[in-house]
């Protein structure tokens, strides 16, 4: 089949591609611009290899992949370029550019599920007990950390919160997740009680045009950067003493790991994190190992029996098959 569709103007084929990545794919404007950065990163590649796209094979996008590995990129780094690097090709292939995909036998690199960094709740209450409340964002950035952290939010759902969609009597907010997809989540008197504070500074700004639903607000009357929140949780964390590698994720980390640690069920996470695929969430199930086993021990029939028992005296059992039990219960925690 021939290609029915000019590949020489790449300019238009960015715009077309960075409008399906819009419109049809639907993705978050932080996702569509990393996978834009990715791209671009290619195309550097390309040109200074003078390789046309026309002229790509799944060789060349090896060999791009293995630069980006001799210049240090990290393997979860490289498995991101890859990611958005298949999108592009399956859009030419589906757009008529090519008549072919070079990236659908490319290989995205293993990587291993890295465990996130998790606050106590006492570093937490410290984080929050080190703003200052006497400078004109205290208030403000009482409430972030509170809001983050009672809700479980990523950066950008903080950033883009809209007070008419916050019910504090009903004890819960609406956000746009990723793909646009909204969620309700739960959230707590004390997070809703630092908003309220933080409401009677907030009229104080001169807000400006487009950004009166906006929650949080600098003091030029404009949202909040991403940056500026990494800022702001980097600071009171270290004014808190704490040495742990910290951003805003943490909190949302946090979030997810103190609910399983208090018994919530894995699928009620799932949807209050705005997780797709269950498998993300399971991530924190290797965080709290000692819980787990904690129930397993008072829970499976092979331990129930013996855990009112010193374990010196579940040894002396008699023999026969509670022998056995005791056996597997001391071999098998």
């Amino acid at each position: 089949m021939s290609r029915t569709r000019s590949i020489d103007s790449i300019p238009d084929i960015i715009r077309s591609y960075e409008a399906y990545l819009l419109l049809e794919r639907g993705l978050s404007d932080n996702t569509r611009c990393a996978y834009m950065t990715d791209l671009d990163k290619l195309l550097s590649y390309l040109t200074g290899s003078s390789t046309s796209l026309r002229d790509v094979t799944t060789d060349t996008l090896r060999e791009f992949v293995g630069a980006l590995y001799e210049i240090g990129i990290s393997t979860r780094s490289q498995a991101r370029i890859i990611s958005g690097i298949k999108a592009f090709f399956r859009f030419l292939k589906l757009e008529n550019y090519l008549d072919s995909n070079p990236a659908l036998l490319l290989e995205t690199p293993r990587c291993g599920k890295r465990l996130p960094e998790v606050l106590r709740i006492d570093e937490i209450d410290a984080m929050i007990s080190a703003v200052d409340m006497e400078k004109p964002e205290g208030q403000r950035n009482r409430a972030i950390i509170e809001t983050l952290y009672s809700c479980g939010l990523r950066v950008s759902e903080l950033t883009n919160l809209e007070i008419s969609r916050i019910y504090a009597a009903e004890q819960f907010v609406i956000v746009n997740g990723k793909g646009n997809k909204e969620r309700i989540i739960p959230i707590s008197p004390n997070a809703l009680s630092e908003i309220e504070a933080y409401m009677a500074d907030r009229q104080k700004i001169d807000v400006r045009s487009g950004e009166e639903n906006i929650l949080f607000l600098n003091r030029r009357g404009h949202r909040l950067t991403r940056v500026m929140i990494f800022y702001i949780v980097r600071q009171l964390a270290e004014l808190a003493g704490i040495r742990k590698e910290i951003s805003p994720h943490t909190l949302r980390h946090s979030f997810a790991t103190h609910l399983l640690e208090g018994g919530a069920n894995l699928r009620a996470i799932q949807q209050m994190l705005g997780h797709e695929d269950i498998s993300t969430t399971e991530i924190y199930i290797h965080i709290d190992r000692s819980r787990l086993r904690e129930e397993i021990m008072a829970h499976h029939p092979r331990n129930r029996r013996y855990r009112s028992f010193p374990a010196e005296e579940a040894t002396e059992t008699p023999a026969g098959d509670d022998a056995t039990d005791s056996r597997d219960s001391q071999q098998n925690p």
